[in-house]
């Protein structure tokens, strides 16, 4: 008797293990700005604050936060591409626009600790990019005068794809 147990038991287990992974269980799937829209994004925003008057850098960055165009007008300064990319890291890392960061992580406040994290800059001007609800991106302006400045470019950068990106 002990001896069917043990072989039930046996070719029970060999069926549980023996079952293939599923490959979406084993592939992951994701969408993120190809680089042509992200430049596309990129030269919108930068347009739009041409036309404030403003010289400063756009940085577009993949869901990874990985750079793939930065576009810097003739006089932004040479601080602003360091910037503009860490403001775009940002928004995508923490999924959040850096206004919202700022806000949320003042000196006393829980979230106080984000302003010492490795590269992010928690000024206005990081925006995330999303199609359809998922991040694809996003995006860091560095060289109009203040953050909310930098956020309104970022915005019309968005704002002049997002019917590209809805699915």
């Amino acid at each position: 008797m002990n001896s069917k147990w043990f072989v039930l038991l046996t070719a029970a287990f060999a069926l549980l293990i023996s079952n293939p992974c599923r490959a979406q269980e084993s592939l992951v799937s994701y969408k993120s700005l190809g680089p042509p829209i992200a430049l596309e994004l990129a030269q919108a925003a930068l347009l739009k604050c041409q036309q404030r008057g403003y010289q400063v850098t756009v940085a577009v960055v993949d869901r990874f936060g990985i750079v793939q165009v930065i576009l810097r007008d003739r006089y932004a300064g040479p601080h602003t591409v360091a910037t503009a990319s860490g403001k775009a890291w940002t928004a995508a890392t923490f999924r959040s626009s850096t206004s919202a960061l700022f806000t949320i992580s003042q000196p006393g406040m829980m979230q106080a600790g984000i302003r010492n994290v490795p590269g992010a800059v928690v000024l206005g001007g990081g925006l995330v990019v999303e199609a359809s609800g998922s991040l694809v991106g996003a995006i860091g302006i560095s060289g109009a005068p203040g953050g909310e400045a930098d956020e309104t470019c970022a915005k019309a950068g968005i704002d002049a794809i997002q019917s590209k990106l809805d699915f």
